[in-house]
């Protein structure tokens, strides 16, 4: 089994099969459903650089999850639109998206990273807490949001191109 993972402009063909997929999973998993235009944004323009990137992990070519970056300056960027497709649930694939995104979030100069989640996604969850992500005080106004994380992280350069 093959498995990359690419910064992808979100409007590429796999990064919209994610986020289809990511918007209607959510849709179907929380509570009130979800509508992608009453959430935090994460448009295709914040997902690209400079104001952040995409991520889409394959696994034998095929696009099994994404996450995104949004940077805010000197502010803590955000974590978004983390997925990982069931078929390619179990196999670590969240854990390496993560550890991604943090990587080139910190050879961005990123030193803190934030998200929030809903409580129905304790998968999400257990991965936050267990990568190191602290609870804190909600710091958006996220409607879907029942949890809010944060993590510190240290200068390093990032491999993220092998």
């Amino acid at each position: 089994m093959e498995v990359r993972i690419r910064v992808r402009d979100p409007r590429d063909p796999d990064a919209r099969t994610c986020l289809q997929a990511y918007e209607a999973e959510l849709a179907s998993r929380f509570d009130d459903g979800f509508d992608p235009a009453l959430s935090i944004s994460a448009t295709d323009e914040e997902m690209t650089p400079p104001a952040g990137l995409f991520l889409v992990a394959t696994v034998d070519g095929e696009p099994a999850g994404c996450g995104a970056l949004k940077f805010h300056g000197d502010a803590p960027a955000e974590i978004k639109r983390m997925w990982v497709a069931p078929s390619a649930r179990g196999l670590g694939l969240g854990r390496r998206l993560l550890a991604e995104l943090e990587a080139r979030a910190a050879s961005s100069g990123v030193r803190v990273l934030r998200l929030e989640t809903n409580r129905t996604l304790r998968e999400a969850i257990s991965l936050y807490r267990s990568a190191g992500y602290r609870e804190v005080a909600a710091f958006n106004d996220e409607q879907y949001a029942h949890h809010w994380f944060e993590k510190s992280l240290e200068p390093q350069a990032c491999d993220c191109d092998r």
